[in-house]
């Protein structure tokens, strides 16, 4: 009975790292991004050029050490690793539920969005039962040379797939700028939804002392000789109507929003999102931009690094957006998206961007 519950542990802890792994493994930018969000809390801003090298890593060790607890091949050393990864991963968890800094741990990726409640428990759990492998015996059922290329196969895939969606886009869009989804839809409150419940302070002084109080509650006495300081909006209650999208807006060099202007296009047109000048191959987006100026559509360079963005457009041609917009909607650095209003009628990387665009009639 024993062996029997310590093989479907193993098996229940395997398939979570597996499958934790592989949902990270369909979007490694994300979670660059995420370990990115924590250094900025932390100040460790020398780090950020190698979060996406520390995520990859990650990823692949996730998806193999989620194999090897299977198949029980070196289980001394993998119970150590674990146990080291699930020590970081509760901390992390732990720091996001408590500090209140960091809304969601990006443990599941965006496909399987966790509180981090959710996942501070979750690595509880884990860390519980990694703990229990080092004092239960586990007879593997495979046979050393199989575990050893089941091991393989599973690095193999993890980096070859992290490679691919680089230059790709993800397998699984699981982002509010997928194709097929209305940006303005996306920014509207979802349906039952509660605002948030919001109290205007005001604070005055009045002899030497400073007063604080809200619209409904202004003293009796009230005149001028309270003399104004400031006024701000104070969260009563914390409602849950987070639009998926909440900051998306296009600027023109002027300074203009456009956004408005541009969702109520009935034409398709095109908008080439650059986050910054980190391109790997130039030469073929000056040929993409070259192709998108010779059609009838409109198209714009959406970017957050006007400098960069200069080198392959005229100022006619290129719209100003924040950059944690820009990487939220485009994970590969550019990414074209085929648009009819706010409608998201295609979406793709460079590398494939050409078949995107309609030509001419």
């Amino acid at each position: 009975m024993l062996q029997v519950l310590n093989i479907a542990l193993r098996w229940l802890v395997g398939l979570l790292f597996i499958v934790s792994g592989l949902v990270k493994v369909n979007d490694p930018a994300g979670l660059s991004y995420k370990m990115q969000e924590f250094f900025e809390v932390w100040g460790w801003h020398g780090l950020h050029d190698y979060t996406l090298w520390l995520a990859i890593v990650m990823n692949i060790f996730e998806v193999v050490a989620g194999v090897a607890v299977i198949t029980g091949w070196q289980q001394k050393l993998f119970n150590w690793l674990l146990l080291l990864l699930i020590v970081v991963f509760t901390f992390l968890t732990g720091y996001a539920l408590f500090s209140g800094k960091i809304k969601t741990c990006g443990c599941f990726g965006d496909c399987l969005p966790l509180t981090p409640a959710m996942s501070f428990g979750k690595d509880l759990v884990l860390l519980c039962l990694i703990l229990l492998f080092f004092k239960m015996p586990y007879a593997s059922r495979f046979q050393t040379r199989t575990s050893v290329m089941l091991i393989a196969l599973a690095f193999v895939f993890s980096a070859w797939a992290q490679v691919f969606v680089l230059k790709h886009l993800p397998f699984v869009d699981c982002l509010p700028y997928k194709k097929g989804n209305n940006i303005l839809q996306q920014m509207q409150r979802p349906d039952g939804s509660m605002p948030d419940s919001i109290s205007i302070m005001y604070r005055y002084a009045k002899n030497g002392k400073e007063l604080s109080f809200d619209a409904e509650h202004f003293p009796d006495d009230f005149d001028s000789t309270y003399v104004f300081l400031d006024r701000k909006d104070v969260v009563i209650r914390k409602g849950d109507a987070v639009p998926p999208i909440t900051d998306f807006s296009l600027y023109t060099l002027s300074n203009t929003d456009t956004t408005q202007k541009l969702f109520q296009f009935i034409q398709p047109y095109y908008l080439l999102f650059m986050k910054d000048a980190t391109v790997n191959d130039t030469q073929a987006l000056r040929d993409l931009i070259q192709s998108l100026t010779g059609t009838d559509q409109q198209w714009w360079l959406v970017t957050a690094d006007v400098d960069a963005a200069l080198q392959y457009a005229s100022p006619a041609h290129i719209l100003k957006a924040d950059a944690t917009v820009i990487k939220t909607a485009a994970r590969v650095n550019p990414t074209l998206f085929k648009m009819r209003g706010a409608l998201i009628e295609g979406k793709r990387a460079l590398a494939d961007a050409a078949n995107l665009i309609q030509p001419n009639p």
